[in-house]
């Protein structure tokens, strides 16, 4: 009796299988790549409802991070600024300005200014802001140089392998507690961020947790 199929069926089975496995290994490959943070949060940068430049801010006008991220230095978490904050100048200063329409809104009607989050730690992960700026760790090195940007944008992935690298080798970015917020600290002639880094390790005996336990609580 004459085969009803031809030869090449024999090995259909097989090649639907490879292909099935070639084609879930570049949608793995794709779903680890395209959805970690280095490809998807980095140079997020949202628009706010009101056109706040930390360049004029801060470096124009020299106003520190703490008058407006209060907690910082005493909070697990960095605090956004009240609109009262925002109109202990701006009661005053450019009051007519109409870029600043959510602010005197929000000040007459007592809601807060919807101000879009851009870092967000997931909830399964626990960081502490004034553990870290109280032993050295500047804004810029989680941050980037907010005090350039005009329109704040992700600078890092901080992903968990970024925290880590980060936690094994402290010493890359540790300086001293008092230049913590002068966010343009370069280390002094003849100096390296390596030799400083080192000492500040060594003095305040700084030894970051490297196990799960450390930040998944």
């Amino acid at each position: 009796m004459a085969n009803i199929f031809p030869r090449w069926t024999n090995y259909l089975a097989i090649k639907i299988v490879f292909c099935l496995l070639v084609l879930g290994g570049a949608a793995s490959a794709a779903y680890w790549y395209y959805l970690t943070p280095d490809y998807m949060r980095v140079g997020y940068q949202p628009v706010q409802p009101v056109p706040f430049s930390h360049e004029i801010h801060v470096t124009e006008l020299g106003m520190d991070c703490r008058y407006c991220h209060s907690y910082v230095e005493v909070s697990s978490h960095s605090n956004i600024p009240t609109t009262q904050t925002c109109m202990n100048c701006h009661s005053q200063v450019q009051a007519n300005n109409p870029k600043l329409a959510a602010v005197k809104q929000s000040w007459e009607t007592g809601k807060p200014v919807q101000w879009v989050k851009i870092h967000q730690v997931p909830d399964f992960a626990y960081f502490n802001h004034a553990v870290h700026v109280n032993r050295g760790i500047s804004c810029v090195a989680c941050h980037g140089q907010v005090n350039h940007m005009d329109v704040v944008f992700q600078d890092q992935s901080q992903s968990m392998g970024w925290c880590l690298n980060c936690h094994r080798h402290p010493e890359n970015n540790l300086r001293p507690v008092s230049q913590v917020f002068n966010l343009d600290w370069k280390p002094g002639k003849g100096e390296s961020q390596q030799q400083i880094g080192e000492q500040l390790k060594e003095q305040w005996n700084i030894n970051p947790p490297q196990t799960c336990a450390g930040c998944h609580r």
